[in-house]
């Protein structure tokens, strides 16, 4: 940051830093919201890491949340993409550097080492690697294994023994139609592992998501278990060419989409968007649409660094410093939104439980 931006930005950060004036909405079933740990607590561990999930779990968080896999053996294994080189040393290992290979992922060419290349032996060899270094530095890099969906609910299921009311788990299913295309669909493994370890029924702790809609609604057929419709504020569904995610977060979409799931997880620019200058513009009518017919509205991602808040929440220039996470919850809390994602659970789970104090 050159010294001659630095005086303009710290106006612009005075001039942005009034609280949006939200009327608060209740939530669908006037429930408190969930806090859903996004990859663990992976603003303070490198995400899907079993250290990740374990300290989002000591934190307070209501549901941790792993993005699912698969490897070349068919086990689900947490990771963000199954290309790998962001978030594991496998660049680093030369007995793997002929599997380096560029493949076509939901029409995108995408050029690394992939999970479905591996045996699940292979990968245990590796290590996690911070995705966002420059922001959340390199100290837990070399220290933690790519879990299993099994062991991450072995660790749930441990820590939830004498709890009144059970951490869940949140998993998203990656890509499901890329992995059918190869073999390897999610459907079968994931639901067999929940039912062992006791996930059944509409109000198991559990809530499975994708971005695509085959997928979903292929788990409809099999199971009541909760599901969930992600969203992003551009683009559309990989299995659906030529819908978009805005039609589909229309009312007509919204009722939809309430045919097959139990609710959406929209970027959280669909809630409330931002405008000139990076500020938090006025609150869109999605949450009372999807309330409408029925669906719960969990938006994502949260998260406390300068680089990802809103303007008046910034706490400085440095995009890796922190800034005030607690105030852009407070402010999202009361579009009546049932939950929300964010790797700061140390941080959002105050949040949410001042933003539904009773007075």
């Amino acid at each position: 940051m050159t010294r001659w931006l630095a005086a303009p930005l710290a106006v612009l950060l005075l001039a942005g830093c009034a609280v949006k004036e939200v009327t608060a909405q209740p939530t669908l079933g006037g429930q408190l919201p969930i806090v859903i740990a996004h990859r663990g607590a992976s603003g303070e561990r490198p995400e899907h890491t079993l250290a990740s999930y374990e300290l989002a779990i000591e934190q307070g968080a209501d549901f941790i949340e792993p993005d699912l896999v698969l490897t070349r053996d068919g086990v689900l294994v947490a990771r963000h993409e199954n290309e790998i080189s962001g978030t594991t040393d496998v660049a680093d290992r030369a007995e793997y550097a002929a599997r380096k290979a560029t493949k076509t992922i939901d029409g995108v060419k995408v050029t690394g080492w992939f999970t479905e290349d591996f045996t699940l032996a292979e990968l245990k060899a590796l290590r996690a690697r911070e995705r966002l270094p420059k922001l959340r530095g390199t100290v837990y890099d070399g220290r933690f294994e790519i879990p299993t969906f099994e062991e991450i609910l072995t660790l749930l299921a441990r820590a939830n023994k004498g709890r009144d009311k059970p951490v869940g788990v949140y998993p998203e299913t990656k890509h499901p139609g890329y992995f059918i295309s190869i073999g390897l669909p999610h459907e079968a493994p994931l639901l067999t592992i929940l039912d062992r370890f006791g996930y059944r029924g509409r109000t198991a702790p559990v809530f499975i998501q994708s971005f695509e809609v085959a997928n979903l609604k292929a788990l409809r057929l099999k199971s009541d278990l909760p599901l969930i419709q992600l969203m992003e504020g551009a683009g559309g569904p990989a299995d659906m060419p030529g819908t978009s995610y805005a039609a589909m977060a229309s009312p007509a979409g919204l009722k939809a989409i309430a045919a097959y799931a139990d609710g959406i997880g929209p970027d959280k620019a669909m809630v409330i968007p931002r405008g000139a200058l990076g500020a938090l513009g006025d609150p869109t009518s999605l949450v009372r649409d999807a309330h409408a017919v029925g669906l719960r509205v969990h938006p994502w991602t949260f998260r406390r660094e300068n680089y990802f808040l809103p303007l008046g929440d910034k706490g400085g220039v440095n995009p890796a410093e922190h800034g005030d996470l607690g105030s852009e919850i407070s402010i999202y809390l009361k579009t009546g939104i049932d939950g929300l994602f964010s790797d700061n659970v140390r941080e959002a789970v105050p949040a949410v439980r001042k933003g539904n104090a009773k007075p």
